[in-house]
């Protein structure tokens, strides 16, 4: 049997190839899925339907209320901007940007880690087709990989450091949607959409949809995910 690991999983097509790769690494993955306050229950509901296709050895649905901050148009009542026109300017960081998200589910991973006395935590985030999100990056892994070996006890102790594992960071989505097929995910399963519709359509036109639109064009093969009539 392998070690255990946590792996943060939204139900979106990044983390479900992490959660992929980690099962072919040879470790025994715990899911957790963050209900975090997000417009719709869509995603959570894919992550389970996941977590059962790959048979995690745990699946832990939680909650931690972002909502109450608000300050994103995932977590608010504001526009999620379609069609491309979330900034003027490629170098902002767009609106569907939730404050400090990745921070708060990696301190959650590391916490159940720390008690499963597991080592490794897998994030499907990824710095080359992205929206421009600050904790998408390597500089954040690294920062938040030295968090955990000052602030835990397993850390300071020295008994058991601590590993952030991004296995798609340096991918393009097409790329990783390569991966992911070639490792038997079913991308059906999957939802990324900012703004679905009440059947579970995806819009096809927010930046999560268009991403990954694209990088199916790219690897050559069709998305699955159900999509509005465009």
């Amino acid at each position: 049997m392998g070690r255990r690991a946590v792996v943060l999983l939204s139900g979106g097509l990044d983390s479900a190839t992490a959660l992929a790769i980690a099962v072919e690494q040879g470790y025994r993955p715990c899911a957790l899925t963050l209900r975090y306050g997000q417009r719709h229950e869509r995603e959570v509901d894919a992550a389970r339907r996941v977590a059962e296709a790959m048979r995690v050895t745990r699946h832990v649905v939680t909650a931690v209320d972002l909502r109450a901050f608000g300050g994103s148009a995932l977590t608010d009542d504001l526009e999620v901007p379609k069609g491309g026109r979330g900034s003027a300017d490629p170098e902002d960081i767009p609106i569907t940007y939730v404050p400090a998200r990745n921070t708060i589910f990696l301190s959650m991973a590391l916490a159940w880690a720390e008690v499963l006395q597991a080592s490794d935590i897998f994030i499907g985030v990824n710095a080359v087709d992205y929206s421009g999100y600050p904790d998408c990056r390597p500089e954040f892994l690294a920062a938040f990989e030295h968090l955990a070996a000052l602030g835990t006890r397993a850390g300071v102790e020295g008994s058991r450091p601590f590993r952030i594992h991004a296995p798609l960071i340096d991918l393009t989505k097409a790329e990783i949607i390569r991966r992911g097929l070639a490792l038997g995910v079913d991308y059906g399963m999957t939802r990324s959409c900012y703004d679905p519709d009440a059947s579970d359509a995806a819009c096809g036109e927010c930046d999560s949809c268009r991403l990954r639109l694209a990088g199916f064009a790219a690897a050559g093969a069709r998305d699955p995910a159900p999509y509005q009539a465009r």
